[in-house]
């Protein structure tokens, strides 16, 4: 089944328009799930890459 990304009905996956509303349904979930993980992904390297940048470039002086 689509969901509608407006109203949050749920549609036949043969449907093009929501029955709801009339807005156009989106191609498909697995895209849509698919390319959220790869932002997620990304962020988690860009993260761990920030954290190594600040391990060695923040001073480690002990009093």
């Amino acid at each position: 089944m689509k969901t509608c990304l407006y109203c949050q009905r749920r549609n036949a996956l043969e449907r093009d328009t929501c029955e709801g509303c009339g807005m156009p349904l989106p191609a498909s979930e697995a895209s849509g799930m698919a390319r959220r993980l790869s932002r997620f992904q990304w962020f988690c390297v860009g993260l761990t890459l920030f954290c190594v940048a600040m391990f060695f470039w923040l001073p480690r002086d002990i009093y």
